[in-house]
């Protein structure tokens, strides 16, 4: 499999794309990627800090392209288009690492914006270096997770997204907040996989700090990574809207405080709720972010009556 890694920041600068001072040497996820290649004999990998690169000739040449990116990237609008069909085609895969989210640029052109593409776009991490989360799988199961625990406990930088539509992709890990101190009423996925035309997309959150690039399960779920992308290994990228609708409403009921054991009960009632009513409670939940109090220009009062309103429903509806 023929990588090409941009890790390329217009923005925000994190420590695994920073090369070291006064030097032009490879970065800390650069010597990852290599490494993980060579020990598995899966891929090769080209690196580059230089969007421009990417060019509907240069795909000619690679299998997947991995983006640990961020900012308005200098992707000329026939590039994207070219990326784009590249993908659709199912001649190339895409891997979206940490801050790709984070990544945007204007484009009006055929196809669809990045921020559509990847499916989500950066809107906050509440959960910031090291803090201390349980993260869980979901989807059934996938090769792309096999390296993980089903559940497990991390600390790590996290982010919310808005622009996130659950019909469009399969979510594999999610946080899960009645075993997270930092809570919010809203679904926060972790990693996601996606179909588009005969082409695969995966996007992990992880890999905000070094430390996470030296843990061998997130090497592992790299490397089962690009060789899902590259259709090396099977996996379903279906998506599962009605399981990620579930997790919204558990991510309810634990802001609220409720007992672990009672989300869980009232989520097993909720399991067989009409699947309109689960979509449509989900999308309220998700409307609470743009309502966070904690923004200057918002209104606590705003946020804590459409908080109360939906949480009526699901209680109503979940039982006494």
């Amino acid at each position: 499999i023929r990588v090409l890694y941009l890790d390329q920041s217009v923005g925000w600068r994190h420590a695994p794309v920073t090369r070291p001072k006064n030097s032009n040497g490879p970065t800390p996820s650069e010597i990852a990627l290599a490494e993980i290649g060579a020990r598995s004999g899966a891929f090769s990998v080209e690196s580059t800090q230089d969007a421009r690169q990417i060019t509907p000739e240069k795909l000619k040449t690679i299998d997947v392209l991995v983006f640990y990116t961020t900012g308005e990237l200098p992707i000329a609008p026939m590039a994207w288009q070219a990326i784009q069909q590249w993908v659709a085609s199912g001649k190339g895969g895409f891997v979206g690492l940490h801050s790709a989210t984070d990544t945007h640029w204007n484009y009006s052109g055929p196809g669809q914006t990045y921020t559509a593409f990847i499916n989500g776009r950066f809107a906050g991490h509440p959960w910031t270096e090291g803090t201390p989360m349980t993260i869980q799988a979901l989807g059934g199961s996938s090769p792309v997770n096999k390296a993980w625990p089903r559940r497990f406990a991390y600390a790590e930088e996290i982010y919310q997204y808005s622009d996130y539509d659950p019909t469009r992709v399969r979510a594999l890990q999610a946080l899960d907040f009645t075993e997270t101190p930092l809570k919010r009423p809203w679904f926060v996925p972790v990693t996601w996989a996606r179909q588009l035309g005969k082409g695969r997309l995966f996007h992990t959150n992880l890999g905000h700090t070094p430390s996470t690039w030296n843990d061998p399960r997130y090497r592992a779920q790299l490397l089962d990574a690009i060789r899902w992308a590259a259709h090396r290994i099977p996996g379903s990228a279906k998506p599962n809207p009605e399981e990620q609708a579930l997790w919204a409403l558990r991510s309810l009921l634990a802001y609220q405080g409720l007992p672990k054991t009672e989300v869980e009960a009232r989520i097993a009632k909720l399991a067989g709720a009409d699947k309109v009513w689960l979509l449509q409670t989900a999308a309220r939940t998700a409307a609470l972010r743009p309502l966070w109090p904690a923004k200057p220009e918002n209104d606590k009062r705003a946020f804590d009556a459409a908080y109360q309103a939906v949480l009526t429903d699901v209680i109503a509806r979940s039982g006494p």
